[in-house]
Parts: structure tokens; C-alpha cells; sequence
């Protein structure tokens, strides 16, 4: 079965945005080109670490995925 691309839609506050468009602009590439490379960069990382930086983003963010409900 061929892998097939995913793509997603994800909701940034005004600071992140404008934080990532800058970096963006900075590398010279997309916002949707450096938001897939953070993407990629963060599920190559060995297991353990991944888990760790995911369950420090899902700490962090937890108010506001409980306002999302």
C-alpha cells in the first residue's frame, strides 16, 4: 500500500502565526513547508523522545484543548 500524504489543519493564537511566518520568511520557505519540517523533525526523534516532547506540548496547551471541547 502506498503511502499516501496527510494533511492537516492546525489552529496558532496571532503570536504564533506571526511567529511562524517570520521564521518562515527568515528560512526563506513556506509556512506550510516549515510547519511540515517541524512535523517530521519531532516524529524522527527516538521514541522516548518524542513522548517526552509530546507530553510536554500536551501539558502545556491542556487549558486550551479543554476550552476546544
Amino acid at each position: 500500500m502506498a503511502d499516501l500524504p496527510m494533511t492537516l489543519a492546525i489552529d496558532l493564537s496571532d503570536h504564533q502565526a506571526r511567529a511562524l511566518s517570520e521564521a518562515a520568511a527568515r528560512l526563506q520557505i513556506s509556512e506550510s513547508e516549515l510547519a511540515a519540517a517541524a512535523v517530521r523533525d519531532l516524529i524522527a526523534q527516538p521514541a522516548a523522545d518524542f513522548d517526552a516532547a509530546a507530553h510536554r506540548v500536551l501539558e502545556k496547551n491542556a487549558d486550551l484543548y479543554r476550552r476546544l471541547d
